[in-house]
């Protein structure tokens, strides 16, 4: 029973992005304290030998380092979106596609697919 409880405090909120072959997720969890992280997950399918696995990437963002990370990201896409792609429309990424249901019929592994 208490494993249960550490797993809920341990699990806040997580944001899942399908971008293609990758997936990306943002995962807040809490540490024992009640102090909050966020840990961004870049998720890519690979195929080796007729069986496919999942190579991970993972980054851990500290509350202190918030602002720091997010400003950084920003001026990082600012400068290919106004520098150096200033004539390409990204307004073509910005909506992103409906799933439909024959896709996830064919997804055998399910949408709440997660990694720790």
């Amino acid at each position: 029973m208490e494993n249960n409880k550490d797993y809920e405090r341990d699990e806040i909120f997580t944001k899942r992005v399908k971008a293609g072959k990758r997936t990306y997720f943002f995962d807040v969890k809490a540490t024992r304290s009640n102090d909050y992280y966020l840990t961004i997950t870049e998720s890519k399918r690979k195929i080796k030998d007729d069986n496919f696995f999942y190579e991970k990437h993972k980054i851990f963002l500290y509350k202190e380092d918030f602002a720091k990370f997010v400003e950084a990201l920003q001026d990082a896409v600012d400068h290919v979106k106004n520098d150096l792609m200033s004539d390409f429309d990204f307004s073509q990424f910005d909506t992103e596609p409906e799933p439909s249901e024959s896709n996830n019929e064919n997804n055998k592994f399910g949408e709440d697919l997660k990694w720790d």
